[in-house]
């Protein structure tokens, strides 16, 4: 039997679970009655749908990467999405931590493939948490209107099952690829994230402090591989 770690609940710089403004957004999208994985789904939906995925939000700034003010913006990136989800389910005493990994990306847009000059996204954010005694992950960075523009399948999430990326969109062209695994965190390994970030993607952080795009309206997918 695994032991839950004091760590995995706690409120924490950039999973800031304490917050009036995550405690009143917990306390409108899951009731008294509901079961820990009724609670875990409920908020990954919150979550997924109400905050819309936005790559050129990826300020390095420590205020915003914190979960609050992802949820107050209601717009970020995987890596806040990932924490805001974390913080949500902390909150309700579900023990999770933010996980991240490297991914081919095959799913852009032309001023995304410019400003990052690659297709490996670094530090991809997603959550593992603990439910009816297993971790399970769940990825709820892409909001489903994006999807749609997108013709990529929505990442359902049932609570039992892993919830990762596809590795096709709904034309079978290739979507998402996992290439590295930098493993699961009790908050985000700040430093770590920045300096790979501003070492990769410069110009992508660089614009992000007065971010000019519109990530869904832009959206194209890549020919197949």
């Amino acid at each position: 039997m695994t032991a839950i770690a004091p760590a995995w609940l706690a409120a924490t710089e950039f999973i800031d679970h304490e917050h009036p403004a995550i405690r009143e957004f917990v306390a409108e999208k899951v009731g008294a009655g509901d079961t820990a994985k009724d609670k875990a789904l409920k908020l990954y939906f919150a979550v997924r749908d109400g905050i819309r995925y936005d790559p050129y939000s990826a300020s390095m700034q420590r205020e915003a990467l914190r979960a609050s003010t992802t949820l107050i913006k209601r717009v970020g990136y995987c890596v806040p999405k990932a924490l805001l989800y974390a913080a949500c389910l902390r909150a309700v005493g579900i023990p999770a931590r933010p996980g991240f990994a490297d991914v081919k990306n095959h799913l852009s847009t032309e001023k995304l493939d410019r400003l990052m000059g690659t297709d490996i996204y670094a530090w991809h954010g997603y959550v593992s948490l603990w439910l009816d005694g297993k971790w399970v992950k769940a990825t709820p960075a892409f909001n489903l209107e994006m999807c749609r523009r997108f013709g990529v399948k929505p990442l359902d999430f049932d609570g039992e099952h892993d919830s990762q990326m596809h590795p096709y969109n709904s034309a079978n062209q290739r979507h998402m690829e996992y290439v590295k695994q930098r493993g699961e965190f009790d908050d985000l390994p700040y430093d770590e994230l920045v300096a790979d970030m501003l070492a990769m993607y410069p110009a992508l952080v660089a614009q992000s402090e007065t971010p000019a795009g519109d990530f869904e309206h832009e959206a194209i997918a890549r020919p197949a591989a």
